[in-house]
């Protein structure tokens, strides 16, 4: 043992709370090719018989995303979703306000319910309802669309649509982003908080049993952030079931240390919106308890947007522009895993996650128009977390030497979470912040029953800026790692700079 190792002890006494399978969504938006030439291409060589790639629901299948959030995002608070129903050919082109481009509307509700259901038998819709510019009626006349099973002018229009048997929408979100100026029909606390009560209230009188999901702060950086929560809580407490948190990093003026420590700020985040969420029960004296939806989360260069919006042509309203379409390294990677780490580190209170987005546009999957699809670095680490990152998460606390950031002092090399399946393996995630050194490791697992290391994988480069390119799909993928053991309790494994690791226990 060395003072440059890093430690921490598992034991099934300790144990955070169950992984809830949503903590593996996702997020499809009208915006940019998420949805058109993404998961949508009618005439792509592998596209089948509704115009979904084949190419790029086998990736979806292997990412294991659980829940899909539709249809935004900012897109939503412009949303006619009669728009989106009937006959493809019928429908109407409507200007997007949000992302100043052509929606239309080929792709809907139908489609992505049929979308879902070839992603997987689990992966389970995620319906966001319009609070920006319509209201109750609104959201009623969907969710009637939707889920009532016949009998109904609404519900009978679904079936005279070609769909007889309902949608199954459970889990609905309130609105988006409704504290943020950009949004269409942007509304202060005490307007959303009245208005998503009221929303609430009429949808569980068609339905008790939707679970609901209100708007909380658009980011942390909002000077409303965790009054907008309580405001809005006082209003909704008792009438919903999750408060929403978005976040998004990027290095700033170079600074990766402070880059690769954004899980600190990721962890903040959501510590603090469990306390808001608390002190408002307290306030209330409700025995009930608020949990999390992170349903907007990842590494997006926002910068570099900002700077495209700017030159956008005001009077140019294209169909599936190019935006957001990010090319991820290996830094990236490192960084995105140590946020599902963060996300697994509060599985007993962030109970459904979506990163934002599935395909294309800031996405773990790319296409090409009547191309190829592949997978960006940023795959590998959800698809392993969400294969592998099943069951209970254990306590993990780290000892660990530090590094120095400028923006978050000094941080811990180490950032790792472990979780135990049924059958009572464990894998370990770790991430190395260290750029440049190794990190040895050294586990102690104390009445755990593990006597083998199944596996070892790091994403690592020695380049770390590598990326996964049209041209070189393949250039960075995980790699086994050697030299691990699990010897008399204590697992002994060496990290590598800059990495991504899963490690496996039986």
């Amino acid at each position: 043992m060395t003072e440059s190792t890093a430690r921490f002890t598992l034991d099934p006494a300790f144990t955070v709370g169950e992984v809830d399978p949503r903590l593996f969504g996702s997020f499809v938006e009208h915006l940019g090719r998420c949805v058109y030439t993404g998961i949508f291409e009618p005439g792509h060589p592998t596209a089948d018989e509704a115009g979904l790639r084949a190419d790029v629901l086998d990736l979806v299948r292997e990412l294991g995303v659980t829940a899909v959030r539709y249809p935004g995002g900012n897109f939503v608070s412009g949303y006619k979703w009669e728009d989106s129903v009937g006959p493809a050919d019928s429908r109407p082109r409507r200007l997007d306000l949000a992302w100043h481009s052509t929606e239309t509307n080929r792709f809907g509700l139908s489609e992505y319910i049929g979308f879902l259901r070839k992603a997987g038998p689990r992966t389970e819709p995620m319906m966001a309802v319009n609070l920006g510019t319509r209201g109750v009626a609104e959201a009623l006349e969907l969710q009637e669309y939707a889920n009532h099973p016949g009998g109904t002018a609404l519900s009978d229009l679904r079936v005279a649509h070609g769909d007889k048997d309902p949608f199954g929408i459970r889990l609905w979100c309130l609105g988006n982003e409704m504290d943020g100026p950009w949004q269409t029909g942007h509304k202060t606390a005490e307007e959303y908080g009245r208005a998503a009560a009221e929303t609430a209230r009429a949808m569980r009188q068609q339905d008790p049993g939707v679970e609901l999901v209100a708007c909380g702060s658009s980011s942390r950086s909002m000077p409303t952030f965790a009054a907008w929560e309580a405001t809005v809580l006082q209003e909704t407490y008792d009438l919903v079931d999750y408060i929403s948190l978005h976040a998004y990093y990027e290095p700033v003026d170079g600074d990766v240390d402070s880059f690769l420590a954004s899980a600190v700020d990721m962890e903040s985040f959501i510590e603090n919106v469990i306390a808001t969420c608390d002190h408002v029960g307290a306030r209330l004296k409700s025995k009930k308890r608020i949990d999390l939806s992170f349903d907007e989360w990842n590494v997006w260069y926002l910068s570099r947007w900002q700077e495209q919006a700017a030159t956008i042509e005001q009077d140019d309203w294209p169909e599936a522009p190019r935006l957001l379409e990010d090319n991820y390294s290996v830094t990236d990677a490192v960084v995105f895993g140590s946020l599902l780490i963060a996300l697994l580190r509060h599985a007993d209170r962030v109970r459904v996650a979506c990163l934002a987005q599935l395909v294309n546009v800031i996405a773990p999957i790319m296409t090409e128009p009547g191309g190829p699809a592949w997978r960006q670095t940023t795959f590998f680490p959800f698809a392993q977390a969400s294969r592998y990152g099943r069951g209970q998460v254990l306590d993990v606390r780290v000892d660990s030497p530090t590094y120095a950031t400028e923006k978050y002092g000094e941080t811990a090399l180490l950032h790792a979470t472990a979780v135990r399946a049924e059958d009572g393996t464990v894998t370990v995630f770790a991430v190395n912040r260290g750029r440049t050194e190794p990190l040895p490791l050294e586990v102690a697992l104390g009445g755990l029953g593990l006597t083998s290391v199944v596996e070892h994988s790091a994403l690592a480069d020695d380049d770390p800026d590598a990326r996964n390119t049209l041209d070189d799909p393949e250039r960075v993928t995980p790699h086994p790692v050697q030299g691990t053991t699990l010897r008399d309790g204590t697992l002994t494994a060496v990290l590598e700079p800059l990495s991504w690791n899963v490690i496996r226990l039986a």
